[in-house]
């Protein structure tokens, strides 16, 4: 009955993203996660079934780190389940106080994401938490921020996974865990 369950919610996550050929420029076909964020039984069944991994894999987290922009919609739902405290990723220039920073390559240019330099410490556990995986290079650069502060990333989620485009491969040996994938 449970992978039943699963099944449907699934089903039901993947009925709500919606295509869009040629965006943001030719050739590309963009994965809309925003119709999501609409049905709250559609975002339910997103956090629950991030919720049901991270409890089933994972004995002990104790932050979700959440990746600007999108990671922020789905991170906090499910730090908030799990009982623990929410840390953003953000770009460079986007944060108040002390931060530190990593620089990272995007399909189209160069970018850097920060955090906070009290956001985490040296051996935490966290799970990191993203809209959308494509080549992989926010994520990597994230998973670089918390090994630059010596913690320890758990795992990466993300509601789409871009399969053709191999991020999880650059993201090793962090496991990927994608609740669709294309």
């Amino acid at each position: 009955m449970a992978a039943e369950e699963e099944d449907c919610r699934l089903k039901m996550i993947k009925s709500r993203i919606r295509d869009f050929p040629d965006f943001p420029k030719k050739g590309i076909l963009f994965r809309d996660i925003c119709p999501i964020l609409k049905d709250p039984g559609a975002l339910s069944a997103v956090t629950s079934l991030f919720e049901e991994h991270v409890r089933g894999q994972f004995q002990h987290v104790d932050f979700v780190v959440g990746l600007d922009a999108r990671g922020f919609l789905f991170g906090p739902l499910l730090a908030q389940r799990l009982g623990v405290g929410f840390v953003l990723v953000r770009k460079k220039g986007k944060l108040p106080g002390a931060t530190v920073s990593v620089a990272y390559d995007l399909e189209y240019g160069k970018a850097e994401a920060e955090i906070q330099e009290d956001a985490v410490s040296p051996g935490h556990k966290v799970i990191l938490i993203d809209d959308l995986l494509a080549t992989g290079g926010t994520l990597y650069a994230a998973c670089a921020l918390m090994h630059q502060r010596q913690v320890e990333v758990l795992s990466c989620l993300v509601v789409v996974e871009l399969k053709d485009l191999n991020g999880a491969d650059r993201l090793k040996p962090h496991p990927v865990y994608s609740l669709l994938q294309y």
